[in-house]
């Protein structure tokens, strides 16, 4: 029989010292913040069970990547400058996010079926390069449609990348291995769970969705590669989901993030050497001669005496806004705060799990209690009964401030944002702490009219078919619930 070794308490008291002395010199000096669920959950974790929760800390407690140094862009200046929230623009340059740009087209997809055709479509029209992230690629119609897809253009000369999230994908990442495989395409799981430290950290997931074609076309939003969010599973509708495509300077920006991705994939756990904004730069100069030259003929500069609306009404004029572990900064968080506080008629909001930290929170309350008209679309019940669980005391906060917030009757995964008429953001990341401080994620923001008006008619289009949020308290059963959910709910 193997005997543990025993310990005197005095020996267990100074490993319990030690193991909080580690999260602090890890927290400190890494000049990590953290949610204060987040920190006092790893606390009395440590404190109380010290021989599972420092191994657990190690393990899964980092949650950058990246030394506390941002490559500060330069103020955005030029012709296109004044088409922007000066606000948002300024803030995201301070971080390091490269700046907008006009697209050549952009096209939004709320259905299914229209999302799918546009997808192969634009795999298909590859001709040089084709790169894919995912969090999910299903085992299932859609998966292997995609799938032999990819394989057609690998066979056909093509340089194909496929980048997949090993949790995401946990059932399905090998289900379509011999096809792929077989006909060259390049496939990496993005940080296994069961491999070597330093592939990196299992909770640090990949959850951005963006496919790049020959670096001048991207496709991306919210949906995952499954039935789904499609064209449903067996018997159900599909999610009420968002995907779009662009042409232009996204694209070249959406590389640059899938490059950086794919290095660490390969089991670099360091943030690439050059900053995000470096490598969209470099990305623009290797392109062929020419490529984004129809960009200026689409879109010359505004003519001296065109105010900044009439200008932005004619313009698609975007930016990738990525935020994660590869940034220093907690770069959508801090948007959507200086949103909150900016924001002068009103805040239009989608999102299937709705988890704030206290700081974002308080400023969507106080923006409500300023009169801001807040519109917050959620569905009644989602695919993750913990989030649900954990949502109740902020729904309840913000209703009671005066927001609208909707409960639809059908599963949303859409992630949207609209901020007066200046600003709207699309993408992969949800309102919750997961998705705002630990995932690796990316919203695209648009600055154009025709775009912040059609994401915004979606939302509230979308709104009108659910009933209105209670701030009416639960039951002390349901609120003690909630509240031992919302100690975890950071890693959710």
């Amino acid at each position: 029989m193997i005997r543990l070794p025993a310990l005197t308490p005095l020996e267990h008291l100074a490993f319990v010292a030690a193991g909080l002395l580690t999260y602090i010199v890890v927290t400190r000096v890494r000049r990590q913040r953290r949610h204060p669920y987040a920190a006092l959950a790893w606390v009395i974790g440590i404190a109380a069970f010290p021989y599972l929760g420092l191994p657990l800390f190690l393990a899964f407690g980092t949650r950058k990547l990246v030394r506390p140094h941002t490559q500060r862009e330069p103020a955005p200046a030029g012709p296109w400058a004044a088409l922007a929230p000066l606000w948002a623009t300024r803030l995201l340059a301070s971080l390091g996010v490269a700046g907008a740009r006009p697209q050549a087209a952009v096209r939004f997809q709320a259905e299914g079926e229209a999302a799918l055709a546009e997808l192969q479509a634009l795999i298909g029209s590859a001709r040089r390069t084709l790169d894919i992230c995912t969090y999910v690629l299903g085992d299932d119609e859609v998966g292997a449609a995609v799938a032999a897809r990819l394989a057609e253009c690998a066979r056909a000369g093509v340089r194909v990348r496929l980048l997949i999230d090993s949790i995401g994908s946990l059932k399905s990442a090998h289900s379509h291995d011999a096809l792929l495989k077989a006909a060259g395409v390049h496939t990496r799981l993005f940080m296994p769970a069961l491999r070597s430290p330093r592939r990196g950290r299992v909770n640090l997931r990949n959850h951005r969705k963006l496919v790049v074609a020959d670096g001048v076309r991207v496709w991306g939003g919210g949906r995952n590669i499954a039935n789904e969010y499609f064209i449903g599973r067996t018997g159900e509708a599909p999610w009420l989901d968002l995907s779009f495509v662009a042409e232009g300077a996204l694209a070249v920006q959406a590389q640059a993030l899938f490059d950086g991705d794919w290095r660490l994939a390969r089991g670099a756990r360091r943030a690439p050497r050059l900053g995000y904004a470096e490598r969209v730069a470099r990305h623009e100069a290797e392109l062929p001669t020419g490529e984004l030259a129809w960009l200026q003929a689409a879109h010359p500069s505004p003519a001296m005496g065109t105010s900044a609306a009439q200008a932005r009404g004619g313009v698609a004029l975007a930016q990738w806004v990525p935020s994660g572990p590869d940034f220093h900064e907690d770069v959508l968080h801090a948007l959507l705060v200086s949103a909150a506080f900016h924001a002068e008629r009103r805040l239009l909001l989608a999102t299937p799990y709705f988890v704030p930290d206290e700081g974002l929170l308080e400023s969507l309350v106080l923006a409500a209690k300023r009169g801001l008209q807040i519109t917050l679309v959620l569905p009644r019940q989602s695919n993750h009964r913990l989030a649900d669980w954990a949502r109740g005391r902020a729904v309840r906060e913000l209703v009671d401030a005066g927001a609208e917030v909707r409960l639809l009757p059908a599963m949303l995964h859409a992630k949207a944002v609209v901020v007066d008429e200046v600003l709207a953001l699309c993408g992969s990341s949800n309102l919750d702490s997961r998705s705002l401080f630990i995932n690796y994620e990316a919203m695209a923001a648009f600055y154009g009219a025709a775009e912040i008006g059609w994401l915004a008619d979606w939302i509230t289009d979308t709104a009108a078919a659910g009933t209105p949020a209670s701030a009416n308290p639960p039951s002390w059963l349901r609120d003690i619930g909630e509240g031992m959910v919302a100690t975890v709910a950071f890693q959710l």
